[in-house]
């Protein structure tokens, strides 16, 4: 009997601290409700959609981690312009076509999937909901993410590395909206009008996600992800912050 009252104790401190975590947030109630009602949904994809930052795993596969790290930190300090700060990794990174596809093969992006993210992806897409991924990383690493998600490559915004005939890297694509600082909102503010959508959602782990939100004619909610790196500033300031997509999930049924 002692055993078993135990065991109903531990059971019971699981799920309140569940609950518990799965209520932190500044307008939690309103994020759901937006989740649930969303006629589209908004993804960051590094460190969200999927484990790893692309940029961070590519510089280290060409053996220039620590020098891009150093160019991120420095970005992330606002020493330097957003657009100015990738140009700048881009220029010690110099990935070529070959090398990038080699990377590719060698370290498949569906491997490194978020647990749950393909389910929630799926229900959201069963529901009826647009889903779109929103990235600063690199659109050639971003389609086969896509692809293992459903999510078609038309519905991708990301930065466009651009190479000669030969394959040698030319520069990135100034053009794409997230080669610059504000870009993940202005993408977000341009879906909202173009396809009429009256609620979007946008779930990512850092701060240039949660800008899309804060922008006139933006995000009605933002969801900040906390299951691959806890980002206090968007825990702080997230509508609704998770640790896990199965709680996004059990929102929707």
């Amino acid at each position: 009997l002692q055993a078993r009252r135990l065991v109903h104790i531990v059971l019971f401190s699981r799920a309140t601290h569940q609950q518990a975590m799965s209520d932190v947030g500044l307008r939690v109630s309103c994020a759901r409700e937006a989740l649930r009602k969303a006629d589209a949904v908004c993804f960051d994809v590094d460190s969200t959609v999927i484990t790893k930052e692309g940029i961070d795993e590519l510089a280290a596969f060409l053996g220039v981690g620590e020098q891009v790290a150093a160019l991120t930190a420095q970005a992330m300090g606002g020493d330097v312009p957003f657009h100015e700060a990738l140009a700048n990794r881009l220029k010690v990174m110099q990935p070529s076509r070959q090398q990038v596809e080699q990377m590719l093969a060698q370290h498949p992006p569906s491997q490194i999937l978020t647990p749950g993210v393909h389910a929630f992806i799926a229900a959201l897409k069963a529901r009826g909901k647009r889903v779109f991924l929103v990235s600063g990383g690199f659109r050639q690493m971003i389609e086969p993410v896509a692809k293992a998600v459903g999510v078609p490559a038309s519905d991708i915004f990301a930065n466009n590395l651009l190479f000669d005939a030969a394959g040698v890297f030319s520069r990135h694509d100034e053009t794409e909206p997230t080669s610059r600082k504000g870009g993940k909102a202005k993408v977000v503010v341009d879906l909202k009008a173009q396809h009429d959508f009256k609620t979007v959602v946008m779930i990512g782990d850092g701060a240039t996600d949660m800008e899309a939100r804060d922008v006139p004619g933006g995000a009605d909610a933002f969801i900040g992800f906390g299951g691959v790196v806890v980002r206090e500033k968007v825990k702080a300031g997230a509508d609704w912050f998770v640790h896990d997509f199965d709680v996004l999930l059990h929102v929707l049924d």
